[in-house]
């Protein structure tokens, strides 16, 4: 009967879905009869934006992962404190560098919403996006600009112009894409309230240019309120729906006035982000880092011929054997990232659906991915049992900490919404949940637990280092053996065997873990 009940549920279903298909096949099909015949013309001149948004996605991944190389050559004396160098690459280079990831990934997220509502391009789509790429990768130049010469307004200027220009480049790109509605997704395609949605997000789109308008009218004037202005322009998303939300309580009831389901340019938490995009902009930045290390082997530890000659008596081998710390510093930091990459990966294949607040927590993690080619260049930088050398140490360790963290709040900010962002084999409770916790978990304890080492036994701290650098690859390999026996143990102990009711088979993929209320 069970079965019987089940089969209908699915026919059901099935012909809710051939229904569903036969209606937007013949929405699609009135569409195309009210087009014009140029406008048919024009149709059939489109063609997928895939790889346009994967060579946008590579562009501006590389823009904003190479913002670390003047920080990552930043050259030390060895009689400098470290601590004091540290202090100046703050308020210099790394801020730049920080805010640049930043400046640049939120460009890239308005790109995502963008084309999420424009889903084919043709000739006129693909020149506008390259002319509005040419600006955003010239975005890190003019914010280095000010980072440099802060009293100077025209580096303001210069990044207040390149922001302008580029969301006016975005309004055309709306305004041509609604024009010709074959050029939009179905959801807006097919509604009846198009007109509101490009109002829409004319509206939103136009919000950053007004701001940089003001701030660089107000850096002739008082400039330090020109910065103000645009750290509100890089919140404006989070700012925006904190206001909302104190607008609604203080009302006492939503004050949403969309005719209809808003999907795109909410400035919701929830707002859905391509996940396909969301996949290859990572990739490109792991990629990238992993790039940069060798770089650095190849320009670095390559010996002068005449120096190999002179002093190892031509001797290739005995004159590579002095850069054997910097090869263990770079096998050991591609393994991290490397390991990084796999988890992220692991993570991304569970997940369904990404989101905005997923996306935020997902930057913060690749800037700090961005920054191991720092912690590869700090590590062998300076004499071995040095104080400069402890401190470059517990920085990378810091590095990597974050770097971990963030993803780990990814996967928990996915675990609040786990019905719309998460394959049902991993809701909270069941057994790959718990290997997946496992996983991301590992770095950060790692990292934390090896920075706690080396303040203690700081004569030590780079043989340290290098042991977690190797051993963590070997712990993935028996983290679900590990996982798996430390589930059955605590099974044993909390939750003794009870007598069986019935013969049902229970399928693995489904079982929850009997601790749930003990871990709250």
């Amino acid at each position: 009967m069970g079965e019987h009940d089940e089969s209908e549920i699915i026919e059901h279903h099935d012909d809710e879905e051939m229904e569903k298909r036969n209606r937007f096949r013949n929405d699609s099909n009135s569409l195309l009869e009210s087009l014009t015949p140029s406008e048919r013309d024009g149709q059939r001149s489109t063609q997928p934006s895939h790889r346009l948004l994967a060579y946008s996605d590579a562009l501006i991944s590389i823009i904003a992962t190479v913002m670390i190389l003047p920080v990552a050559h930043t050259k030390f004396q060895n009689t400098e404190e470290l601590k004091d160098s540290i202090q100046l690459l703050l308020t210099t280079k790394i801020a730049v560098y920080l805010m640049t990831f930043l400046i640049v990934t939120v460009a890239w997220a308005a790109h995502i919403r963008l084309f999420q509502v424009i889903e084919r391009i043709d000739d006129t789509l693909a020149l506008l996006n390259l002319a509005c790429m040419m600006l955003i990768t010239f975005l890190p130049y003019t914010f280095s600009l000010m980072a440099t010469f802060p009293n100077n307004v025209l580096g303001i200027v210069f990044f207040c112009a390149c922001v302008i220009v580029i969301g006016l480049i975005q309004a055309v790109i709306v305004i041509y894409g609604f024009s010709r509605p074959f050029l939009l997704n179905e959801h807006i395609q097919m509604s009846e309230n198009r007109a509101y949605y490009r109002r829409h997000i004319l509206e939103i789109i136009m919000k950053v240019p007004l701001m940089c308008f003001f701030a660089s009218i107000f850096s002739f004037i008082f400039f330090q309120l020109s910065y103000v202005l645009l750290a509100i322009v890089i919140f404006m998303p989070y700012i925006s729906q904190c206001l909302k939300w104190i607008r609604n309580k203080a009302i006492g009831g939503p004050s949403d006035d969309t005719p209809d389901s808003m999907l795109f340019y909410t400035y919701h938490p929830n707002e859905p982000l391509s996940k396909e995009r969301v996949e290859a902009f990572s990739d490109g930045v792991y990629a990238i880092v992993a790039t940069l290390l060798i770089l650095d082997i190849c320009e670095d530890n390559v010996p002068d011929p005449s120096l190999v000659q002179k002093e190892f008596g031509g001797s290739l081998f005995a004159a590579l054997q002095e850069y054997g710390h910097e090869y263990l510093a770079y096998f050991g930091s591609f393994a991290t990232v490397g390991l990084l990459w796999f988890v992220h990966h692991s993570l991304f294949l569970h997940v369904t659906r990404a989101t905005r607040l997923m996306g935020l927590f997902n930057t913060f993690s690749l800037a700090f991915i961005g920054g191991l080619p720092l912690a590869y260049q700090l590590t062998h930088e300076f004499p071995s049992g040095s104080r400069n050398e402890l401190e470059a140490i517990q920085i990378s360790c810091v590095i990597i900490f974050f770097a971990g963290l963030f993803q780990l709040a990814l996967w928990v900010t996915a675990l609040f919404s786990e019905h719309e962002t998460l394959h049902p084999y991993v809701h909270y409770g069941g057994r790959e949940h718990a290997f997946m916790f496992a996983k991301l978990s590992l770095y950060p304890c790692v990292a934390l637990g090896t920075f706690f080492f080396t303040c203690i036994l700081s004569r030590f701290s780079a043989p340290i280092f290098h042991l977690m650098q190797i051993a963590v690859p070997f712990a993935f390999l028996l983290l679900r053996l590990l996982v798996r026996v430390t589930l059955a143990v605590l099974r044993w102990l909390f939750c003794p065997a009870r007598p069986e009711v019935g013969n049902t088979p229970v399928e693995e993929g489904d079982s929850r873990l009997p601790f749930n209320d003990i871990v709250t």
